[in-house]
């Protein structure tokens, strides 16, 4: 590549914060060239979000510590940089577009930086109206960044980097608060940007799968604070570094695995659409499946939770719910999914009395829950927000979790007994006497699923529980969710995550502008080209396998994957605790 293309380098760098006894990153030597796409992934910890830090500058300006080696952006080094100049090259959009917005209206969001240099009346309505175009927001540019959706709000997010015309277009896990659709939409936005503008594009993401969508040059795997891989995504995936490093592999490229297909980097193993199987190939996929051993399905349970055709309206004439009608049964595990405003959460809002129904009744075992107030619900029916800061109001974990039982005045003897055994379920229990804040986002959320353990419910609601998970920590909160299901409590996720869904939910339920529309196992609505199309859903790759691969019952072949799934992980689950015990 010419030299003058040569746009980031890191060269030996490392960084220490000034509140760790130990380096974050270590020997960091990296390189991005104009009009390069890279996905940095990596565990959770592994120092990608301090990497991003430093290219955009918010290392050193806004958190401290001690840089070693050399980071270049345009050849300059950014140690002799202003954030004000680092930002004129580097163009950041973050998980959470709210965050970022400062304007009172989409036209004044994107014109942020433009009235900041001071360009011309004239010349920054045109700018901002033709990025707005660009970006496909300018009908909105009169409204409020708050009233969009999520997909909106990061068009308007991006709009406001591009409008600046920077050369590095930086994304810090855009898909995490999207609904597969929009993820998508977003992947063909930043593919289009990238074409269109030239830039050079980081994505940092943890949705490989998603991420993969559109074509990526290299992946960047990191581990521990290093850089343990740069290499192109064929290559990547023809090894074993992502299973290694705790990160998912595309569900097609585990399926391939599990037949006993080697997965080389000539069948361009990169994308379900150019994936080149040999006849040999198709013909082990093929005799896996009709191998496959075929689970028989439970026993219908008894009804715990029953919603007859909830119609529910906002104060403002808006109607997120119509005619719902569902059951769910004592001891399951079910998904609600769709779109991002289908009434997911409000209906769980509507559900724990946050919010009353205008029309139709909810039973719990039988009885009305209109009887019940919020404060008496919440002893049967736990709701999990999906920020825990947002639930988290005590210092001590100790007193968070014991804070419900202590305010229905509860013994302090009961106190502490419950609120020991939630600590020890949720694994806790090493932690009891810390500090709250001390605690990985993480180990938060757990504190939250123990606080409402402790009133002791038989129902519990959690909002995207694994949203912004690696894999292992996205494994190990659903893994302890399993646990307490096999206790015999019901659990309701609602997500928008498609691999938990087809892993851990026995049945999903899915909601499309206010009512549901399909009620049917994972395998089956994946592979309904009408639901996923309606309710903003991501067909399954393994679907594509299937079809690629000739076999006429596709969902079937996404079910047997999803039950050698789980016996796979009961088997390690098993030998894991064999060890344990040796």
């Amino acid at each position: 590549m010419n030299k003058n293309d040569l746009l980031l380098e890191f060269n030996n760098f490392g960084f220490q914060y000034n509140a760790q006894s130990k380096p974050t990153l270590n020997n960091i030597n990296f390189a991005l060239h104009r009009g390069e796409k890279v996905l940095i992934a990596g565990p959770s910890g592994c120092g990608k979000s301090t990497m991003v830090h430093c290219i955009n500058g918010l290392i050193p300006f806004s958190y401290k510590g001690e840089m070693t080696g050399s980071l270049k952006i345009k050849g300059q080094e950014t140690r002799n940089l202003s954030l004000f100049e680092i930002s004129k090259s580097v163009g950041t959009v973050l998980q959470d577009s709210d965050s970022q917005f400062v304007g009172l209206t989409v036209a004044e969001d994107i014109a942020f930086a433009l009235e900041n240099d001071c360009v011309p009346q004239d010349e920054l309505t045109e700018r901002v109206k033709e990025v707005a175009t660009t970006v496909n927001v300018r009908d909105f540019l009169g409204h409020a960044p708050g009233d969009l959706s999520g997909g909106q709000k990061q068009r308007v997010s991006m709009a406001g980097v591009l409008v600046d015309d920077v050369d590095i277009l930086l994304f810090d896990e855009p898909l995490a608060n999207l609904d597969p659709k929009t993820g998508k939409d977003a992947i063909e936005l930043i593919d289009e940007m990238q074409k269109k503008t030239g830039a050079a594009v980081i994505i940092v993401e943890h949705r490989l799968e998603d991420v993969l969508h559109r074509h990526v040059d290299r992946v960047v795997l990191m581990s521990e604070g290093s850089i343990v891989a740069d290499l192109s995504t064929n290559e990547l995936l023809s090894s074993n570094l992502l299973a290694d490093h705790g990160i998912r592999e595309p569900l097609y490229v585990t399926a391939l695995k599990y037949a006993g297909v080697k997965v080389t980097a000539r069948m361009c193993p990169e994308s379900i659409d150019k994936l080149n199987l040999s006849g040999e190939d198709i013909k082990k996929v093929c005799d896996w499946f009709k191998a496959c051993e075929k689970i028989p399905g439970k026993e219908t349970p008894e009804t715990i939770l029953k919603a007859s055709d909830i119609e529910f309206e906002y104060d403002n004439g808006h109607k997120a719910l119509y005619d719902i009608s569902l059951e769910v049964g004592q001891g399951e595990m079910i998904a609600i999914v769709g779109t991002n405003g289908a009434g997911k959460s409000t209906f769980s809002k509507v559900v724990c009395g946050f919010e009353k129904e205008n029309r139709g009744q909810l039973t719990f075992k039988g009885s009305p829950l209109s009887e019940l107030s919020i404060k008496e619900r919440a002893d049967h029916i736990g709701y999990v927000m999906q920020n825990p800061n947002q639930m988290i109001s005590k210092v001590m974990i100790m007193d968070e979790v014991a804070l419900g039982l202590r305010s229905r005045g509860r013994s302090e003897e009961v106190i502490k007994e419950r609120t020991e055994n939630a600590l020890k379920v949720c694994g806790l229990w090493p932690f009891r006497n810390w500090p709250v804040s001390a605690l990985s986002f993480g180990q938060k959320k757990r504190v939250t699923i123990a606080s409402i353990l402790a009133l002791d419910p038989e129902i519990i609601i959690l909002d995207e529980p694994t949203a912004g998970q690696d894999f292992r920590h996205y494994t190990e909160i659903m893994e302890f969710l399993t646990e307490l299901n096999s206790k015999g409590i019901t659990i309701i996720m609602i997500t928008h995550d498609m691999h938990l869904m087809l892993e851990y939910a026995s049945r999903s339920v899915v909601f499309s502008k206010g009512t549901v529309i399909a009620d049917d196992t994972a395998a089956k609505i994946l592979t309904n080209d009408d639901i996923v199309k309606r309710a903003s859903l991501k067909e399954t790759s393994l679907y594509r396998l299937a079809v690629m691969c000739g076999i006429d019952n596709p969902s079937e072949f996404v079910q047997c994957f999803i039950d050698y799934e789980r016996s796979h992980r009961e088997a390690q689950k098993v030998q894991e605790g064999g060890e344990c015990n040796e």
